[in-house]
This record gives C-alpha cells, structure tokens and sequence, in this order.
C-alpha cells in the first residue's frame, strides 16, 4: 500500500472544456486548492460541498501517471465520496510474504482485503468528483509561491497564490495539496523526519503470467533497514516496486533489479519506469500558516512503517477542505489561526496518533525483520490482525493496544519517545 506531475498549460480540464478566462479580476475565491491528487480533491470537494466558492489547480494534465503502488485498503474506500465508482482494477485475496527472497509462504483470506488501482483513473475520478460537489478545475497551471503580505493582497482576509505565467488569483483560505516536494508545505514550513526512496516498474505480461498473479500481491521484506518490495497486479500489467530510506539509491535500484530477476520478470520490459520520495513530517511539524494549510503529502501525512499514503491523503484533504471554509470564513488574523489550529488538532488527534505507531513499528522493523515475517506466516493472530488492518476493521494503533506480544515487543524494540 506503498504510496510509492509534466507541464501543459492549454488551461483545460478533465472534461475538456476551457476554463483558461478564471474568475473575474480582482474576483476572492472561498478556498483554492493547490494540486489535485487524492488529498487536494477531498479538501477541494468537502469545501464545495459546504457550498463555497472553490477552485481546485493542478500543474499537469489529468489523467497523468503517479508513482505509486495503488493499494485502496479501507480507510481509503471509507473515505470516497458517496456513491463514487472505485476504478478496481483487481481484488486482493492472497498475499505472498517472502524474506530477503526466501521463506516464501502465500496466506489467503475468503473476502477480499484490498483492491488495486491505477492512480492515473482513480485521481481523474477524484477531481471529477470535486467539480461533481461544484468546485472548478484549472489543469497546467503551475503554482510558483503564496503570498499572505505584500502588494499582491488587497487585504489581510486574503491570500494570494501566484502561477508561473504571472497571474495571481486570490482566496480567502488556500489548501496545499501539492505533494511532497510541496511548494506550499515550504511556505507553511513543514519539517520533514523520514524521507524514503521508492522505485517502480510497470511491467506489462503475457495472459498467462498476469492469470498466476491475478488477486494475489507479494510483499518481499528487504535487505536494507526498513525496506520492502511488493508486486500489485493490475490486470496484464503488474506494478513491481521497492523501498528504503533515502541514501541508498544504488542498493535500492540493485535491490529493484534483483527483486524482479527473482520474480521471472526481467525478461519483460517495463512500460515505465520511475521513482519517487515519501517524506513524513515531525510529530510537531506545523500543518498552517495565517490562512494556509497543508495536507496529504504537502503535509508529511503517511503511515511510516508501510509508507501508505491514499488513505492519509483522503482524509486528511476532506478535514483540511472543511477546516478551510472556516478559515475562509474568519473576520480577522486571530480568529484564522483558531480556526487553523482546529485543523492541526484534528490531524493530531487522528492521523498523527496513527503515524507515531507506524514509527514505531517501523523501529522494530528495521532491528527484526525476521520477526515480522514469522509472525505473519505463522502466527495465525498476527495474519489476522494484517487482515484486518487492510479491510479498514481496526488500526495500528488498535492492534499495538489490544495485541501483548505486540506491545512487548515495541516495548523493548521501539519504546515510546
């Protein structure tokens, strides 16, 4: 579930039709959202569904290819809209665990525990829905820097967002959403803790290697502290990543090839290749500034030990978008940050309890990764709690509680900081 854009600026949407003219000069939107990936949608959709004025602006053109596994486990599907149509490319029924290559053992559950998509559709969908909720979409538009003082803003209730041809658009709140090389997240200074390297191949296969693969994942425990490779089938094309901590490019390109040479795969060429930093913020790393906001990877928000991002990027978006209306809705400086600090509350209280167990899991990972692979090949409970875990029944959090070999083994491993 490792959450592991290209520049048009013909100023067209999804759907095609010209949105180049934008609003009125001089016009202030209730919210602009900055990228519209999973997190930049949600909040752009939760705001306009709130009845505000909401431009949503994303530097590519939609759809367009995203390095990442697609892994929607149940967190992410309770997070879509209502009656949105999941763009399922399959279903996850068994699961492939192997060590360093070795020890491999296949578990099989009787439902299915995830479901695979390709981002490209999923995230059109997303924005498709935002605009569905009344927000407008603006694609290849490049957004340089924000400004909350200055010459650019008329006035201390507004922000003003400035695109790479000049033009400077005005908001009474902004959401960046922008990813995690964010622009925005710089502005509101985001501190980063964790920044890790993943790698992917999309391979395409013939009928009868995707039909061996089909409702079955494989996840690989690495050789490098931390790292893990997986293989997500998506019908005749198979997504075959890694990942490690950032440092070790080579190793983790060396440990990509050797993955796929393991697999049978090298023979096949990749259709794409690519690769991209997670980064997941400090515990105390800011999440606004005045009447900004960030979230999703703009924020630094993903789960740490599995680098799971989808399901942090819906939720977080969908808080931030409606935390932004009362932000856009503030009379004055003091009042926006009690309304800015509502929103980090909410992320801290949820989201951010969340990632200090993946931290911590990801300690003991890194010092006993043996331990993890036992465990979920034979140790039924341990399987169990996975299962539960990727269909949404529980959390993290939940199962270090409620799971004492778990807790003693954090306990001793990674203790609490």
């Amino acid at each position: 579930m490792s959450e592991v854009s290209g520049e048009d600026v013909s100023g067209r949407d999804v759907s095609g039709d010209d949105v180049s003219g934008g609003n009125a000069p001089g016009e202030v939107w209730d919210v602009i959202v900055v990228g519209a990936g999973p997190a930049g949608s949600s909040a752009a959709r939760a705001a306009a569904e709130l009845g505000r004025k909401v431009l949503l602006l994303e530097k590519a053109e939609l759809p367009r290819y995203k390095t990442c596994g697609g892994g929607i486990i149940g967190p992410s599907r309770e997070a879509l809209p209502d009656g949105f149509d999941l763009p399922l490319l399959d279903r996850v029924t068994a699961v492939t665990f192997s060590y360093h290559g070795r020890f491999a053992r296949t578990r099989r559950s009787r439902t299915t525990l995830f479901g695979l998509v390709n981002r490209a559709e999923f995230d059109q969908r997303l924005a498709e829905a935002a605009q569905k909720a009344g927000a407008e979409l603006r694609t290849g538009v490049a957004v340089t820097r924000v400004e909350q003082h200055g010459s650019a803003v008329p006035d201390r209730r507004s922000v003003a967002v400035v695109l790479a041809d000049g033009e400077t658009l005005l908001a009474r709140a902004v959401v960046g959403a922008d990813g995690s090389a964010s622009r925005i997240g710089g502005h509101v200074g985001v501190e980063l803790e964790q920044v890790d390297l993943g790698l992917e191949a999309e391979i395409p296969v013939p009928p009868e290697v995707a039909a061996d693969w089909k409702g079955r994942v494989a996840i690989d425990w690495g050789p490098l502290p931390g790292s893990y490779g997986w293989v997500f089938p998506k019908g005749e094309t198979l997504t075959v990543g890694v990942i490690a901590a950032r440092g070790e490019g080579a190793a983790t390109k060396r440990y990509l090839e050797d993955f796929i040479g393991r697999l049978g795969l090298a023979g096949f060429e990749p259709e794409v290749s690519s690769g991209h930093l997670t980064r997941c913020r400090t515990h105390n790393s800011p999440l606004s500034r005045g009447r900004v906001l960030v979230c999703g990877d703009a924020a630094g928000l993903l789960e740490p030990w599995t680098r799971e991002g989808i399901s942090y990027a819906l939720r977080s978006g969908r808080i931030a978008g409606e935390w932004a209306v009362r932000v856009a809705e503030a009379a004055d400086a003091v009042d926006a940050r009690r309304q800015a600090l509502n929103y980090a509350f909410a992320i801290k209280a949820g989201l951010a309890v969340e990632m200090s167990v993946g931290r911590r899991l990801l300690a003991a990972f890194e010092q006993r990764p043996a331990v993890f692979h036992s465990a979920l090949t034979g140790f039924r409970p341990a399987w169990v709690a996975f299962t539960r875990f990727t269909r949404g029944t529980t959390t993290l959090a939940s199962i270090v509680r409620t799971h004492p070999t778990v807790h003693r083994l954090l306990s001793v491993v990674a203790p609490r900081r």
